[in-house]
């Protein structure tokens, strides 16, 4: 794994999985590694109550109702859309429950408007084809149809990024649960490629993307919908962006402290700027930057590895506020604007009663705007 740039949930935390597969004698949907009690546990964590021998931590925080339906939907026979704003970790979810009900979360088709109809079904080896012709040998398995012969779990990301013909290419494979091959021979029985129990699909799709290329009534029937909100609850977003950051400074092997004042002052401005972007009247008045909880960590990430490179091995406001600006000013000027306005309006007050971190942080981010302009 230390040769890896980023592993696969199913190669990261293998021994866990492991050691769960060989705990778990609760019973097991078609070729699952885990029964789905052990699958939402693996995902959500242990609690003294499940009376294991060994802690199994957290790897994504939110409420446990969407974890079971999206368990009981992939046990089912229909599909799993997971919907909601950019950043909520409805890839992450997909990811983790990929890897621990089939121990594979690669097969993974990236929705664009580049992708086409071959990207979800097959494709030829074009060189195998000229040399023998067309036959299963040459024909370049997608990765869902590979998932569908394995048996596993097929993950379909950004679903409403591509056009509406290659979405209703889903529509039989959720279905019929077959693809047909019509270029083989029909006498052939490799003209049809069947999927095995236990295959299924996870799709996602940001609720942002709505009316870009909006699912068919058909393809929506054969999905289950799972709504992942934006992470609204300080403690529940502090632990997600300590998680975060935990594994940031381990993969970097960097020894560095997050203070958790600092940690407090992003939250807060974060929580700052939602509310802004509530009150506001236009667009132009909201910043275009989602706020995510997937932005904040980005806006830690960026202060660390600045103050670890070019810094004094030490996290501080300043650092912090220069990288809250650099990574959500993307419109020059209205971003810098919407910005400034917070750092006079909200911030400067704030550091006059509060003191602590705000000064500091006011200062670091008047620079970074000036900078900027």
């Amino acid at each position: 794994m230390s040769d890896l740039l980023r592993a696969p949930a199913e190669i990261k935390y293998a021994e866990e999985l492991d050691w769960l597969e060989s705990v778990d004698d609760g019973p097991k949907p078609f070729t699952w590694r885990l029964s789905p009690k052990m699958v939402r546990l693996f995902v959500l964590g242990s609690e003294r109550s499940d009376g294991l021998d060994r802690q199994i931590a957290p790897k994504w925080f939110g409420d446990r109702s969407f974890v079971e339906r999206s368990i009981v939907t992939l046990a089912s026979d229909r599909g799993l859309l997971l919907i909601g704003d950019p950043g909520t970790g409805k890839s992450w979810l997909a990811e983790l429950l990929s890897a621990a009900i089939c121990r594979n979360s690669t097969l993974v088709v990236q929705g664009t408007a580049g992708t086409t109809e071959d990207h979800i079904k097959y494709s030829w080896n074009v060189s195998m084809v000229i040399a023998k012709g067309q036959s299963r040998e040459s024909m370049i398995p997608s990765p869902i149809m590979t998932a569908m012969e394995a048996g596993a779990i097929g993950r379909f990301e950004e679903l409403t990024r591509s056009t509406s013909d290659v979405q209703d290419a889903l529509i039989s494979i959720l279905s019929e649960k077959y693809i047909s091959v019509p270029e083989l021979d029909n006498d052939n029985s490799d003209n049809i490629v069947f999927a095995k129990p236990g295959f299924s699909v996870i799709a996602t799709a940001n609720s942002r993307d709505r009316g870009v290329n909006d699912l068919s009534s058909a393809l929506k029937r054969r999905f289950n919908f799972v709504r992942i909100p934006v992470v609204t609850n300080k403690k529940s977003e502090a632990e997600i962006v300590r998680f975060r950051t935990e594994e940031l400074l381990r993969r970097h092997r960097i020894e560095l402290d997050v203070p958790p004042t600092l940690l407090d002052v992003l939250l807060q401005s974060f929580a700052d700027l939602r509310a802004s972007a509530a009150a506001a009247g236009s667009d132009d008045e909201k910043l275009e930057s989602a706020l995510s909880t997937a932005e904040q960590i980005g806006v830690l990430e960026d202060a660390i590895l600045h103050s670890n490179f070019f810094g004094d091995q030490a996290l501080t406001a300043r650092t912090l506020a220069s990288s809250l600006v650099g990574s959500l000013a993307r419109r020059e000027p209205e971003d810098l604007a919407i910005l400034n306005k917070y750092l006079h309006g909200v911030v400067e007050p704030r550091s006059k009663e509060a003191g602590g971190s705000w000064p500091e942080f006011l200062e670091g981010g008047r620079d970074a705007i000036a900078t900027l302009s």
